[in-house]
């Protein structure tokens, strides 16, 4: 009985979101301010990132569905108070929003970066 409740009358799952994984998602605006938020929590801890670094939202395919994605260089700092060589990570975004950060690179590939300083800015 609940099934009938998950489905749409032509028997496809009902989603959140417009995204069918083929139409022009919107650019997320916001991107930046959202990335720092993120990071912020994501990170154990996000005094001292250094080596930041961020390339603008490109639209890419990822997992069959088109995605904005702005891919992040930076090295944190570790409990150790040494550092790592620096991670780089993809954001991806659905409806011009942060959706989540993907451990792989491999949407970064070609990806022109700038400087972030807002990410080395960071405190708790």
């Amino acid at each position: 009985m609940l099934s009938a409740c998950a489905a749409t009358d032509e028997g496809k799952p009902i989603t959140f979101t417009d995204d069918r994984g083929v139409a022009s998602q919107p650019f997320p605006k916001n991107y930046r301010t959202e990335v720092v938020a993120f990071l912020k929590t994501y990170l154990n801890n996000p005094v001292g990132v250094r080596d930041a670094a961020m390339a603008e939202p490109v639209e890419r395919v990822v997992g069959g569905r088109q995605r904005y994605v702005a891919c992040v260089r930076f090295s944190a700092r570790e409990s150790d108070g040494g550092y790592r060589e620096p991670r780089e990570r993809a954001i991806l975004f659905v409806d011009g929003r942060l959706d989540r950060i993907a451990e792989t690179a491999e949407p970064c590939a070609g990806l022109a970066y700038a400087p972030f300083p807002e990410l080395e800015k960071l405190t708790r």
